[in-house]
């Protein structure tokens, strides 16, 4: 059994600022970020993107940024900017949810990718830049990812990432009016340095065609660097 009897209380999660070879993480400004987040969103079509958030619909911009103010504010919700370092325009969010700092724990969550990340290495690259920043700068012991059960996308995508699934918690919460079964998966510290491994083995420039399509899975370079 592992000796927690030194552990002590991290700090709460912060913005924070990390550079990749194709995304960039800054954090969330709405004076910033309101009106190029909601276009790179898709405008009004953001509520078929995130019509299994708890939250929303929403009919224009500054009533997304409100809850990600509310969030921030109540809840200490630490909201992430995706941009493009190609192009330099946003592309997406997420955010570090319900922290847990005397126990070392986070959730990722509200995660959000505009079209400009579908069928490229930002979605994957933005993800191990959160991952990373958890575990390695607030010295975190578990990450987790939470999704309504029956959003199929977001668990193959969990998986992909690395994230163990945990189970599902019946009739977790009340969401718009409907009940939510909520599928758990994490990702633990100890587990990190062979995840990091083929992280960065899948973002390699040499792993991709010219067409950029991938040579090797993410789950099978997972397999190879245990």
């Amino acid at each position: 059994m592992r000796d927690l009897s030194k552990w002590t209380a991290r700090q709460a999660p912060a913005g924070f600022s990390s550079t990749g070879r194709y995304v960039m993480i800054e954090p969330y400004r709405r004076d910033v970020h309101e009106t190029a987040l909601w276009r790179a969103l898709g405008g009004a079509a953001i509520n078929d993107l995130i019509r299994y958030f708890p939250n929303g619909p929403y009919a224009q911009s500054s009533e997304l940024c409100d809850w990600l103010d509310r969030s921030g504010r109540e809840s200490g919700w630490v909201t992430c900017i995706f941009r493009s370092r190609h192009s330099g325009d946003i592309v997406g969010m997420a955010s570090l949810m319900r922290p847990d700092p005397a126990n070392g724990v986070v959730e990722v969550g509200s995660v959000a990718h505009g079209a400009a990340m579908a069928r490229t290495p930002m979605s994957t690259e933005a993800h191990y830049l959160m991952a990373r920043h958890v575990f390695e700068k607030l010295d975190y012991r578990r990450y987790e990812w939470k999704c309504h059960n029956e959003n199929g996308p977001s668990k193959v995508t969990a998986v992909r990432l690395g994230f163990q699934f945990e189970g599902v918690f019946r009739q977790h919460i009340v969401s718009k009016g409907g009940n939510r079964d909520t599928a758990w998966f994490s990702m633990i510290d100890g587990e990190w340095p062979n995840l990091k491994r083929a992280f960065e083995a899948w973002l390699d420039p040499s792993n991709f065609e010219p067409d950029g399509r991938q040579k090797r899975r993410l789950e099978d370079l997972r397999a190879t660097q245990a």
